[in-house]
């Protein structure tokens, strides 16, 4: 019966034809909409494709996880009196919404991604937003490394983020990330685990690990949704400070 329903229409003068012409044009569309990401080639391209197609920052930067990172971030600021905060990866935003940070300035690799956080904090003039390469030395008391580290999957860029990471910083590093070198097979493209803590020691020996606070949501079976980020705090021994 489908089949000879789809031959009438098929063979009717006009209404086959029209139907046909419908068809194509709604296929061409959802394929527009759904159309995935191209083949992964850096992780610049990848984020700044993400963005472009209209993605977000993921998983980590909403919800639930999104509460627990402001709620350790917020309590720390508040607690050691930072008046100063630089980001490394800010993203689109949406984890700044609930940050009460009193001078902040976020860089991304992404136009798109500084384009959104402009428009979103347009009125607030403790934000500023900037491109990675408008880097030009700045420093601040703290600085915020965010789900970034396992994004970063060239070796030459994870260095060169590292370093810049602690070098504009003043008093604190934070990193919120895995730290491990696992890495297993048919895990997204665009991830991969770094024991980043082995990089500090070797790179960064005037820094010292201050606090490890585990997530309060692993990604485990009980928490299918959760993450493989922990936070990590690191401040300026003594002897660099003296």
């Amino acid at each position: 019966m489908k089949e000879y329903i789809k031959k009438f229409i098929k063979g009717t003068p006009i209404v086959g034809p029209l139907v046909v012409k419908v068809k194509r044009k709604l296929f061409k569309k959802i394929h527009q909409r759904i159309r995935p990401l191209e083949p992964f080639l850096t992780s610049e391209r990848y984020w700044a494709q993400r963005y472009k197609a209209g993605g977000n920052s993921g998983a980590g930067s909403y919800g639930k996880l999104a509460e627990f990172k402001a709620e350790i971030i917020n309590d720390f600021v508040k607690k050691h009196g930072v008046r100063s905060i630089i980001e490394f990866g800010c993203g689109d935003g949406n984890q700044l919404r609930i940050a009460d940070y009193p001078n902040y300035i976020g860089f991304d690799v992404s136009k798109e991604a500084i384009e959104l956080c402009n428009k979103k904090f347009s009125k607030d003039h403790s934000k500023t937003f900037k491109l990675l390469n408008e880097y030009d030395g700045q420093t601040a008391e703290l600085t915020l490394s965010l789900d970034v580290i396992y994004h970063l999957i060239e070796d030459e860029i994870f260095d060169s983020y590292m370093r810049r990471l602690f070098l504009s910083s003043e008093r604190f590093v934070i990193i919120y990330s895995s730290n491990t070198s696992s890495n297993k097979e048919g895990q997204a493209s665009h991830v991969k685990h770094r024991k980043f803590t082995t990089w500090i020691e070797t790179n960064e020996p005037s820094w010292e690990l201050d606090q490890y606070i585990p997530n309060k949501y692993p990604l485990e079976n009980n928490f299918p949704t959760g993450s493989f980020a922990d936070f990590y705090i690191f401040r300026r021994n003594a002897e660099s400070c003296g």
